[in-house]
């Protein structure tokens, strides 16, 4: 029998993305799910009324309600629980969601908006027995699982460094980079932090800093502006060249080292071609881990532990970016 699912929040992610596309791999948790035999939409908990409708119409989910005490579900009914409503409602939601004994919880980032918060909701998920995956999305793009196995096997040699640019709030946004790194390089350690940038968010500012990995790896982060462009890239420099994902994970560019075309004895980069990325691939393989985590035991590639761990560190960021003065750093 297919595993059930309900989805609390109508919104882009939950299936607002594949809306009106007929073509390519699912974007969100509605299009991911109802394109995997071995799940089937069961319920939607959305308060807009027209919003609830069309997404019940779109993906065929038979029971819909404007909240979860109205949805009248019972413990066991659902074996996984998509949290996609906006970040202030995941606290209530997600303790709504353990209530009702899922055997998996899929949230969006971040489980609260307070790591604090945050990780007593991970606790009692620890303590209810229900497994908790958080959508760092990255973590499920095959390119970047690709890219993990081949820095633990020193297919690239030492790392040298990492650069990051991302936009639009360390916690919001910066997160997602934080995690990433934190999946390619292991633990990092904050080092430094430069002034507040306010490019979106009052109380989350995009602000540069520098951290460096436990195996000494220097990281810096670039922030840009988000009222000129989106940005989410990271290079990394190594041993035998040089990693670049561009456009958040939609492209990449490998510039392996070799002999100089110009000045005989001198190894240099290659020009490198930009090839397709696999992050639009990274929504279907999170809903395979999770049905395989459920159905198999595996291990999921992102829990609410390692969420913590990043909002912690994006969290130290932000608060000593709003410590310091206007126009100078502060460490």
């Amino acid at each position: 029998m297919a595993l059930s699912v309900l989805i609390i929040g109508g919104g882009a992610i939950a299936g607002g993305y594949d809306a009106d596309r007929a073509e390519g791999a699912p974007l969100t948790h509605a299009g991911a799910f109802s394109a995997d035999p071995r799940f089937r939409l069961t319920a939607i908990v959305e308060p807009d009324e027209g919003r609830r409708s069309a997404f019940q119409d779109r993906w065929g989910v038979p029971a819909g309600a404007a909240s979860i005490e109205a949805l009248e579900a019972s413990a066991g009914q659902f074996d996984v629980i998509s949290i996609c409503s906006p970040t202030e409602h995941h606290p209530a939601h997600l303790s709504a969601a353990l209530a009702l004994k899922p055997r998996l919880i899929f949230a969006e980032k971040p489980v609260a908006k307070s790591v604090s918060e945050a990780a007593g909701l991970v606790a009692r998920a620890d303590a209810d027995d229900v497994a908790l995956a958080v959508n760092h999305t990255r973590r499920w793009d095959p390119e970047v699982q690709a890219l993990a196995e081949q820095l633990r096997s020193g297919a690239w040699g030492a790392v040298r460094a990492a650069t990051g640019f991302y936009t639009k709030g360390a916690v919001h946004n910066g997160v997602h980079m934080i995690d990433l790194l934190r999946l390619l390089l292991g633990d990092l350690q904050l080092l430094w932090v430069g002034a507040a940038r306010h490019d979106f968010w009052n109380d989350d500012p995009s602000p540069p800093a520098a951290l460096v990995s436990h195996d000494g790896v220097p990281v810096q982060l670039v922030a840009g502006h988000a009222g000129d462009y989106a940005l989410f890239e990271l290079t990394l420099t190594t041993e035998r060249g040089q990693i670049t994902m561009t456009d958040g994970g939609m492209g990449w560019m490998l510039r392996p080292a070799g002999d100089s075309a110009h000045f005989p004895g001198y190894q240099a980069l290659a020009r490198g071609e930009l090839r397709p990325g696999g992050y639009p691939h990274a929504m279907t393989n999170a809903v395979d881990n999770i049905a395989r985590a459920i159905l198999s035991g595996d291990d999921l590639a992102c829990t609410g532990h390692d969420a913590l761990k990043a909002q912690a560190l994006c969290e130290q960021i932000r608060d000593r970016a709003l410590t310091a003065p206007a126009d100078g750093p502060v460490s």
